[in-house]
């Protein structure tokens, strides 16, 4: 069956490559996306809604969708007030879930954060747990966490530390094999191909995707393909 899909956090590194994997699927007729800001992508299946995610409840009637894709997110030193990254990264995401599910929806993907543990005594890990089991309590037919390591890629603000990082760890990355697989940097591309694996399987209950699992998604899909 062929479905309609709805991403919310599309400018975002993940957010934006998994729009296009969407975009180019046959298993998705329509993708709606939320964004502050225009996402540079001209697509006849593509629908971008240009809004303040403050007035979400006023564009209830472009949340009748299947499936929900939650790539939003911010850091520290972008939204260094707690008040506003709280309402990034759990008010929204949350109430997005709600509305939607009201509207039909069936399934969710929450990209989260390895580490994520609402009992953290560290503020970003506890938030990303706090919004996984908010969402987990609306009961969705399929609900899929991702938890990706650093990510790798070009991103559309400047993160000079992040951009360090990621230089180090294209270096290091070819030790990260076996169990330190879950900790080895990944590409955003990656893991939206990985998003779109398991939600073509759109497999009934809760599932957590750690990073290895992730680079698994990928492969088994490209093996597939061969």
């Amino acid at each position: 069956m062929v479905r309609k899909a709805l991403v919310i956090g599309a400018t975002g590194l993940i957010g934006r490559n998994l729009v296009f994997e969407l975009l180019k699927s046959n298993h998705y007729s329509s993708v709606t996306v939320f964004a502050r800001r225009d996402i540079v992508i001209k697509h006849e299946k593509l629908h971008q809604i240009l809004l303040d995610f403050d007035e979400i409840e006023n564009h209830k009637r472009y949340m009748f969708v299947d499936d929900v894709f939650c790539c939003l997110g911010s850091t520290k030193a972008k939204t260094p007030d707690p008040i506003s990254y709280r309402k990034i990264d759990y008010d929204y995401p949350l109430l997005v879930a709600k509305i939607a599910k009201e509207q039909g929806a069936t399934q969710y993907v929450l990209v989260s954060s390895m580490g994520a543990n609402k009992e953290s005594s560290i503020f970003y890990s506890r938030l990303k747990g706090e919004i996984e089991d908010a969402i987990a309590k609306l009961n969705y037919a399929s609900y899929s966490i991702v938890r990706p390591s650093l990510l790798l890629g070009t991103r559309n603000e400047s993160r000079p530390l992040e951009t360090i990082s990621q230089y180090l760890m294209r270096v290091l990355n070819p030790l990260f094999i076996g169990p330190l697989k879950l900790y080895k940097a990944i590409d955003g591309y990656v893991v939206a191909k990985a998003i779109l694996v398991l939600a073509k399987k759109n497999a009934a209950g809760r599932y957590t995707y750690l990073n290895n699992q992730l680079f698994n998604l990928v492969k088994e899909q490209a093996s597939t393909e061969a």
